[in-house]
């Protein structure tokens, strides 16, 4: 089993207990995340089996929104938006052709594409109908770029229609009064535009297609793309004096609300440790190295408990009957999502353990106390 300084980051190692639970998803993520084991190991396949004949899992594909059918999504950050569920299907270990339900809506997506090649969602307010009486069907890049990554990750991403919208990703990059990233655009059909300032870059939109593009090969990568990474790290260090609108780094940003569907220390830090050009090369900016070792300490501090694992603090409603919708007792999901993710900065172990988050500033000067630290000064 292979296992790294990492674990000495919390207060016990919780792979032992993660192997041992009922929860197929959990054990999926421990296996193939923590453990290394490959796809073909009977174990893994064992996971992928129990978890796509759970019952639970079942509950999940049930509650999947119709692509353009439900209407009444009052956020892209909430759970009724399909992008959003799939996501969460897909970390659980749900994967391509594993259930026609997924496939439909998939596909559904796939014949909602502007002429310029952004993916269109459907909806009221919040994905750009403001002021509109009906929803109606437009692009906003939170939205596109959720729907393209969702395509890659369930196996899509050869369509030609995806490949346009990489495109169109690609060419959306640009220089924002915060670096290299994406803009916030108005929306293609009713002009609504998210909050912020028309120079700043957007957090989100910057994360989602930074995701998207780790998912891909290199050749498809744009040039600049790392400076883009770089732009996700120096919002964290600017967090003081140049706070994105909307996106704080106080308590909520360092405690993952479950299941994660939005800008928090989770996504960045999933997003940044797919580029260990950040923080490991021999040019890399010490600035940089110290803003992901403070964030991997808060992952620690804000959600890991006393033994290793992670009780939800923060929870959606509608999965109150999934270890990571409640607050009482610790979710092997969650546990095995926080720590896939801590791994990857294995080689950071020393960096994260000399941070102090008793001492770092939160947004706008609030002290961001955790509310009971584990395994970090």
């Amino acid at each position: 089993m292979v296992k790294g300084p990492w674990i000495d980051l919390l207060a016990a190692d919780p792979i032992p207990w993660l192997l041992e639970s009922g929860e197929p998803s959990a054990r999926w993520v421990t296996l193939t995340a923590l453990c290394d084991y490959p796809g073909s190991h009977p174990e893994v396949q064992s996971a992928r089996r129990q978890l796509l004949a759970d019952p639970q899992t079942d509950r999940l594909l049930a509650q999947l929104p119709e692509w353009g059918k439900d209407d009444l999504v009052s956020s892209h950050a909430m759970p009724g938006f399909l992008p959003n569920m799939l996501n969460l299907l897909a970390d659980m270990g749900v994967g391509p052709r594993d259930d026609d339900r997924i496939e439909r809506r998939l596909d559904a997506m796939l014949e909602h594409q502007e002429a310029d090649g952004h993916f269109q969602s459907y909806g009221r307010a919040a994905h750009g109908s403001k002021g509109s009486k009906y929803p109606v069907w437009g692009a906003l890049l939170c939205d596109s770029h959720a729907i393209i990554e969702m395509l890659v990750r369930f196996g899509r991403g050869s369509d030609p229609r995806i490949q346009v919208g990489i495109q169109r990703m690609a060419a959306d990059m640009g220089v924002t009064s915060q670096g290299l990233g994406w803009r916030c655009v108005p929306h293609s059909v009713t002009g609504f535009r998210g909050p912020g300032r028309k120079a700043d870059g957007c957090p989100q939109v910057t994360l989602q297609a930074v995701r998207t593009f780790s998912r891909l090969p290199v050749e498809q990568r744009p040039a600049g793309l790392l400076d883009a990474v770089r732009t996700i790290a120096r919002a964290w260090r600017r967090r003081g004096d140049e706070q994105p609108y909307m996106f704080g780094h106080g308590y909520s940003f360092k405690t993952v609300k479950w299941p994660p569907f939005w800008y928090s220390v989770y996504w960045v830090l999933d997003t940044i440790g797919r580029y260990p050009e950040i923080w490991q090369a021999p040019g890399a900016d010490p600035d940089d190295r110290r803003a992901v070792a403070e964030m991997a300490a808060c992952l620690v501090a804000y959600n890991f408990g006393p033994d290793g694992r992670v009780t939800p603090r923060s929870c959606y409603k509608g999965f109150e009957d999934y270890s990571f919708g409640q607050k009482k007792q610790p979710s092997p999901f969650a546990t095995a999502i926080l720590a896939s993710v801590l791994r990857r900065f294995n080689d950071l172990t020393g960096d994260i353990e000399a941070v102090d988050v008793l001492a770092l500033g939160s947004s706008r000067g609030g002290s961001g106390t955790p509310r009971a630290p584990a395994g970090i000064r």
